[in-house]
């Protein structure tokens, strides 16, 4: 989706610079990965003392897990496009 909106020219530099961002675009998507993953991580600290583990059991065979991208996305490879040439 595109989406046009004003950001502060010294947080959007140190947040490249902080994560060797090339793009603003990777800058701000990481960002917003970040942001999604805390909500995740908190959702997961919640429980804490909820969940009761065994020991017995086999644990050779895996049960059905929840997906890893509940946590962790994996980063996607972004697409390179040729640079417009501007209309004079």
């Amino acid at each position: 989706m595109r989406t046009n909106i004003v950001i502060d020219d010294d947080l959007m530099r140190a947040a490249m610079q902080a994560g060797g961002f090339k793009t603003k675009r990777e800058a701000v998507e990481e960002g917003l990965r970040l942001l999604a993953r805390r909500v995740a991580y908190q959702n997961i600290r919640a429980m804490r003392g909820k969940l009761h583990w065994s020991l017995e059991g086999d644990w050779t065979q895996p049960e059905e897990a929840a997906p890893a991208s509940l946590v962790q996305e994996p980063r996607p490879a972004y697409k390179r496009t040729a640079a417009k040439k501007s209309r004079k």
